[in-house]
């Protein structure tokens, strides 16, 4: 990009060949359906539905924004939002109503398939909470088009953490995944908030994905990953596939823990007996990988503590005296700087690659990184993994933005909707917007508590 930018080609971060902007090649490109499922309205939400809407695809392209129900705060949000671009884009609010056989998210998405346009040829699925690129949706089409075989295009997030533990401790869980995606090319990773499909694969029900997403799906990404590896299909992830991710500027370490037991849950899903062999070959490799990452420094501490106690112990000095403890000490020290200096170049490629990738947008900047703080959060999400790993197998249950799941033989076989929770997980979002006066309390109480707090500013209203 740099390259072709100083050779005169200022529209490098669209495409390669300024050709391609020609209104000739623009006219045959091939209609796109993006549906993005909705829940909750967040900080975050306004600045990324803009970037999503304002792509700079040159053809036919339709939003379809899909939510559970009119009471959620994103439907008065998108519809504002919607209603400000009317005249600029083709977009639409769907709701879905409630699911009763597999997760909301994925009920959104295979309601907005259902209605998205008959002569839509790719579907794309992305999350509410990413920043897009003005030349994504045409970079995935590109893809597309140039490879047939091709059976799911994916991209990964670039966390952009808050400043609390807990944001940077889901930094650390996503960034080791991101060398998975960015190969430029077959991976066998799939990120459930950027997906573009064939259309008619939906239309067909082909290789019964819509069947396996709708009799108890839980998660969109890990069904779609199993049914490709099952069936050899191809999935690629692009080179300019990575997008900002902002993270809930009051995320606490508690929403963090609730995501990575989301994360862990994923494991007890499967769709088949090979899908459910690969999850558990993942569950025990992570298993072994995250404590065995955390044990020499728990080893550390000891010898560290061992020295200091050997001036006043002779038996600890002579055992202090014989082993080769503060060695292995100096040798973890200099693999653990190698690693974070390692994540902070990574991270610089990434953040380099945004700003390139959307020149108008937010530039976001390495100085807003605590790396004591990563390193804190290393230890805690290796820590923590295999702990919420071991919880997820054995309660079988999980709470994702207000809604309970529970699995059977893989597949969600019970939902329970708990309007207990206010907040998701990572976008700090509203998640309900009509409420009825709880049990127990007079209308008036009600009332008068209702009223106090309209009066108070509401940092997320529209």
């Amino acid at each position: 990009m740099r390259r072709k930018m100083a050779s005169g080609h200022s529209f490098a971060f669209l495409c390669d060949d300024v050709d391609e902007l020609e209104h000739s090649v623009q006219q045959k490109l091939p209609m796109v359906s993006v549906v993005m499922p909705l829940k909750g309205f967040g900080e975050h939400n306004l600045q990324n539905w803009r970037t999503q809407i304002t792509s700079l695809y040159g053809g036919p392209l339709e939003f379809l924004f899909v939510v559970e129900s009119k009471d959620d705060p994103a439907y008065r949000a998108v519809s504002r939002l919607i209603v400000e671009y009317k005249d600029k884009l083709d977009a639409k609010v769907v709701v879905a109503g409630f699911s009763t056989t597999c997760s909301q998210k994925i009920h959104n998405q295979l309601i907005g398939v259902e209605k998205m346009h008959k002569d839509s040829k790719y579907v794309l699925f992305l999350d509410d909470d990413v920043r897009l690129h003005p030349g994504t949706v045409g970079a995935l089409t590109k893809e597309m088009e140039k490879n047939p075989e091709i059976f799911i295009q994916t991209g990964y997030p670039l966390d952009l953490p808050s400043g609390s533990l807990g944001s940077y401790c889901i930094y650390e869980y996503h960034m080791p995944c991101s060398i998975g995606f960015a190969t430029g090319g077959r991976t066998f990773f799939l990120w459930g908030g950027c997906m573009m499909m064939h259309a008619d694969d939906f239309r067909q029900d082909l290789y019964g994905l819509v069947t396996a997403l709708k009799n108890g799906g839980y998660s969109d990404d890990m069904t779609l990953a199993a049914i490709a590896g099952q069936h050899k299909r191809l999935i690629t992830s692009p080179p300019v596939a990575v997008f900002p991710h902002p993270l809930a500027s009051d995320l606490s370490f508690s929403r963090y823990w609730n995501y990575l037991r989301k994360q862990t849950f994923v494991l007890e899903s499967y769709v088949s007996k090979v899908n459910w062999i690969m999850n558990r070959a993942l569950f025990g490799v992570h298993f072994y990988l995250s404590w065995g990452f955390v044990c020499p420094y728990v080893m550390a501490l000891v010898h560290i503590a061992t020295t200091l106690r050997a001036p006043y112990s002779t038996i600890v000095k002579e055992a202090a005296g014989s082993s080769c403890g503060l060695k292995l000490v100096s040798f973890l020290l200099i693999c653990t700087l190698t690693e974070l200096v390692s994540m902070w170049n990574l991270t610089r490629v990434e953040i380099q690659l945004c700003n390139m990738l959307s020149p108008e947008g937010p530039q976001d900047s390495l100085r807003s990184y605590n790396w004591g703080l990563v390193f804190v959060a290393v230890l805690v999400d290796n820590f923590l993994y295999p702990i919420s790993a071991i919880r997820s197998h054995f309660s079988q249950s999980i709470n994702w933005s207000g809604i309970r799941y529970y699995l059977r033989d893989g597949k969600i076989s019970k939902i329970e909707r708990e309007n207990s929770l206010k907040y998701t997980d990572l976008g700090g979002k509203h998640l309900y917007g009509k409420k009825t006066y709880p049990a127990g309390k007079s209308l008036l109480g009600y009332l008068s508590i209702s009223l106090a707090q309209w009066h108070q500013p509401k940092k997320y209203d529209v």
